[in-house]
């Protein structure tokens, strides 16, 4: 799922509210789609939207038939074939179909399971949205979908009409060392979908001068790690050159189950870091998950290329694992 959308949220707020309301999801699509599989359209009854299903092409018709879905209280299988001259008008390479999924709430998405979605999400946990198109049953699974919640890929079981959207908590991004590297990759990170935060006792570098908006924390590495805590959605970046601030951090990361941990510094660097990670105890597997050098070796060169380097590899362990 998109991250820091709130489109169960606001369409729980509008059922709420005696709006009514409706969810579309993507459930299928073309392979060049401006919106994943599992992204959300919320439409109240008065016509108000949230989120989006694809790059504008569809959003219309969708609206149309989720206020009629609202009144006869019935979900609805969209399909739209785009044309390539359709596609190109909306930024798109080539044409394709898109299948939406359009469920009122209440009436056929029941509010108890909406409610009990929205609370799942606020608690950060991963949760698993289950719906049997043909027996119209839908429930919410925390267990079963290891892979899917791995991956963040909602979608089709196989050879069935049982679809899965899965929704995972936002991404993180939790920086050690408010450095130049740091002000340039976390607006990066921000536009990418992460919610970051930036951890540097230094008051002077950790300012909301050098990182407006962003949640700043002056404790020691290991305390503010342990505060803001770190789960599977979670990058740790390293970037204080600081033994006495990184390692404190990075001991937190191994123990955890982040996704991505990363640390600034040269191959001479880290090997010395490896010597002190092996001294407190950590073994070469548990080693071997930090990504250092950091970033993708792309020839980086100033602040903001390493951070280029260092938000790529981040995606790619994220998306691909590797």
């Amino acid at each position: 799922m998109d991250r820091f959308d709130n489109i169960p949220e606001t369409a729980l707020a509008w059922h709420d509210a005696g709006e009514g309301a409706v969810l579309a999801t993507v459930i299928e699509t073309w392979g060049s789609a401006p919106r994943r599989i599992g992204s959300q359209l919320a439409i109240s009854g008065a016509g108000e939207i949230a989120g989006s299903v694809s790059g504008g092409c569809v959003e219309g018709a969708v609206i149309v038939e989720a206020l009629e879905a609202l009144e006869d209280g019935a979900a609805r299988e969209l399909e739209f074939g785009v044309s390539d001259g359709d596609a190109f008008a909306v930024g798109l390479a080539c044409g394709g179909t898109i299948r939406v999924l359009v469920e009122p709430v209440g009436s056929v998405l029941p509010d108890s399971l909406l409610r009990e979605l929205c609370v799942a999400r606020a608690a950060r946990e991963p949760v698993a949205y289950v719906v049997d198109l043909d027996a119209g049953v839908r429930h919410l699974a925390r267990d079963g979908f290891k892979a899917r919640f791995r991956m963040d890929r909602s979608g089709f079981e196989e050879e069935t009409r049982t679809f899965v959207a899965i929704h995972n908590p936002p991404l993180r991004l939790v920086v050690v060392g408010a450095v130049h590297i740091a002000q340039a990759l976390v607006p990066m990170a921000r536009i990418a979908g992460y919610d970051p935060a930036v951890i540097d006792p230094r008051e002077t570098f950790a300012s909301e001068a050098r990182f407006p908006g962003t949640r700043l924390l002056h404790d020691w590495p290991d305390e503010a790690v342990d505060a803001l805590g770190l789960d599977q959605r979670t990058a740790l970046v390293l970037l204080t050159h600081d033994p006495k601030l990184d390692d404190p951090a990075l001991q937190r990361g191994l123990a955890a189950e982040c996704f991505y941990i990363g640390a600034l510094g040269s191959t001479r660097t880290h090997s010395k870091r490896v010597d002190r990670l092996r001294e407190a105890g950590f073994d070469d597997a548990a080693i071997a998950r930090i990504h250092g050098p950091i970033g993708l070796d792309i020839g980086a060169s100033g602040p903001p290329e390493i951070a280029v380097a260092i938000l790529a590899e981040m995606t790619l362990r994220l998306r691909k694992g590797a």
